[in-house]
This record gives C-alpha cells, sequence and structure tokens, in this order.
C-alpha cells in the first residue's frame, strides 16, 4: 500500500490540543486549511512537549543566524478547542522538524507507527514507500504561537505533587514520597 502523506502549505490552522478530561486526556496534532480539509493525528504529551520545545530552539537559532525576521515569542491567540469530529488519521511514532530556507517556514513531520522500526531517512523524504505521514510548513509566527498553545494545553493537565512532581488525581495519589501513603 502506498504512503500516504498530508501535505498542509501554510495551513490556516496547525494546533496542539486534548481530547478528554486532565489524567485521562488524548493529545493531537491537528492542522486545517482553507477548504475545510481536517487532520488530525495522536501523539503522546511527552512528544508535545518536545515537539514545542524543539520548534523554540530551532527558531532561536534561525533568528540567531539568519536575515529572516523571526518573533521572539508570541501570545496563544487560538483558544479553540480542536475542530469537531477528531477523527484520528494514525498514531504518530516519531517526528521530524527543519527550517525551509527558501520559503523561510519551518517543516513539521508527524511518522504513523508501522510494524517496522521507523527509518531515520524515512522522516521528511519524499519516497513513495515508508510509514504514513502528517506534514505541515508554517511560518515563523505561526510556528511560536503552535509553541505558545503547546505549552498551555500541557501546562492544563493535572498539578504536579509538591513532594514528588507525579501528577495528583482529584482524590490524590499514593506518593512515594510519603513511603505509599496517600496524599
Amino acid at each position: 500500500m502506498p504512503r500516504q502523506v498530508h501535505l498542509f502549505e501554510r495551513p490556516t490552522r496547525f494546533v496542539a490540543g486534548t481530547v478528554g478530561q486532565p489524567g485521562d486526556r488524548t493529545f493531537y496534532l491537528q492542522a486545517s486549511d482553507e477548504s475545510g480539509r481536517t487532520v488530525s493525528v495522536a501523539l503522546e504529551k511527552t512528544q508535545v512537549q518536545v515537539l514545542a520545545d524543539r520548534m523554540n530552539e530551532l527558531l532561536d537559532e534561525v533568528a540567531g543566524r539568519a536575515s529572516t525576521v523571526i518573533p521572539e515569542v508570541a501570545e496563544v491567540d487560538d483558544l479553540e478547542p480542536l475542530t469537531a469530529p477528531v477523527d484520528e488519521e494514525f498514531r504518530v511514532a516519531a517526528m521530524g522538524l527543519a527550517w525551509d530556507g527558501s520559503a523561510e517556514a519551518v517543516v513539521v513531520e508527524a511518522v504513523a507507527a508501522g510494524e517496522e522500526p521507523i527509518d531515520e531517512e524515512a522522516i521528511l523524504s519524499d519516497s513513495d514507500d515508508g510509514p504514513d505521514a502528517l506534514r505541515v510548513t508554517i511560518t515563523p509566527v505561526a510556528a511560536r504561537a503552535f509553541v505558545a498553545r503547546a505549552r498551555r494545553v500541557i501546562a492544563a493537565g493535572r498539578p504536579p505533587c509538591p513532594l514528588c512532581s507525579l501528577p495528583l488525581d482529584p482524590a490524590g495519589h499514593v506518593c512515594p514520597r510519603q513511603n505509599g501513603y496517600r496524599r
């Protein structure tokens, strides 16, 4: 079966979001274009955190060496929930991040999990073979806005325990620092 790559060149919306309650949330990357097409891919909270951190680092690095004007920070201007219905195209196994100097844009690719381990060369490639992927090209301003929203989404989870930093459930949790007693 040929590889399916969902391409979004400068989408109208590219965000990280969740479905569910804190402690039982599913994280998604979602891209939408002007035609109304929306693609959602599921991933782990840590993957969202790493993507936001690496994207921020990439933008800082490019700002330091390129003639491109890159904003230092952006406000979260998109506080809307994910576009419904949220139909998962695939679960993300690996991601790639790059700077396209000719387009002056950030390229993000999320690659689907498969039965075989992901070949590093399959990420950000145009090969007909390989796992399905979501490839999004966004402006530096949109990338900073993505980072701001992703960090807000991550922070909206359960608060950490002040003793062990594990997430607290509404009813508390069994804290290792309390020798297994509930906190």
